[in-house]
């Protein structure tokens, strides 16, 4: 990649190597793994791919840069994302309905969280280093509130594991035994839902220690005690990233649960 110089119209410099090409190749090999792999359902999961980025790229961020409330911009967009694609991936029936419910439940806990703990520990939003390219085109404000709306919307896609799992536990368990009423649903669904809820939220930690890695090496490399490092807002805000979204993740289990056993547990 070429730059021009501003100052002087005949000097240019190499600014950085061109990734075009590995990038396309990467996302068409993706799109035909899940194709071969997953058929018809791998078409309607691109389907609902596509539409989740239609949407945050023509709502979400518009609205929050327009000043608009981050946490009521998320949700509302995390509403129309989640009828679409779990109706798209899972079908048009009971099961997603609820799960779309308890993920709703989960997702409300999660920016309440947000919200109280991202003001508390004074986050600013400028924590990330691609914060600086927008300095010059959005409000200061805005970047407190896209830290919110990217806490919420973060969060989302491993809630769509977890929430139509549980409602597929209770809706089987209610086929296999139909004399279960809706407390027995709730208690034995939860018994599974405890191990996946362990597996899930170390999968979560996981994923954002390994995107936050380079922070994570602060602590082994840097002279500066721990309490030091913890207060900077890159590190901060990370902690308050991963522990909101493993909140959020842990009650959308008994959330959905609950929903699925009153609903199959009464119905008859």
């Amino acid at each position: 990649m070429i730059q021009k110089d501003p100052q002087q119209p005949d000097l240019y410099s190499v600014s950085d190597k061109t990734r075009t090409k590995p990038l396309i190749q990467l996302f068409i090999l993706f799109i035909a793994i899940i194709l071969i792999v997953s058929g018809e359902a791998g078409v309607r999961s691109l389907l609902g791919l596509g539409f989740s980025f239609l949407v945050i790229f023509k709502i979400v961020l518009p609205q929050i840069v327009m000043g608009s409330n981050p946490i009521t911009v998320a949700l509302m967009a995390s509403s129309l994302i989640l009828m679409v694609s779990y109706y798209l991936t899972h079908g048009i029936n009971q099961k997603s309905t609820i799960a779309i419910l308890g993920t709703l439940g989960a997702l409300i806990v999660t920016g309440i969280l947000a919200s109280i703990f991202a003001t508390a520990s004074h986050l600013s939003g400028f924590g990330a280093e691609e914060t600086a390219f927008l300095l010059d085109k959005l409000p200061v404000s805005s970047f407190y509130n896209l830290l919110l709306a990217g806490f919420i919307i973060g969060s989302l896609g491993v809630l769509d594991d977890i929430t139509i799992s549980q409602a597929s536990i209770v809706a089987e368990l209610s086929e296999a035994n139909k004399k279960l009423g809706m407390y027995e649903l709730y208690i034995r669904a939860m018994r599974i839902g405890h191990d996946h809820i362990s597996s899930l939220v170390n999968t979560l930690v996981l994923v954002y220690a390994g995107s936050a890695l380079p922070l994570l090496l602060i602590f082994i490399t840097s002279d500066v005690s721990t309490v030091s490092l913890l207060n900077y807002e890159s590190v901060a805000e990370e902690i308050v990233r991963t522990l909101v979204g493993s909140i959020g993740l842990v009650t959308a289990v008994p959330f959905t649960t609950l929903i699925a056993s009153y609903h199959f547990g009464t119905k008859r």
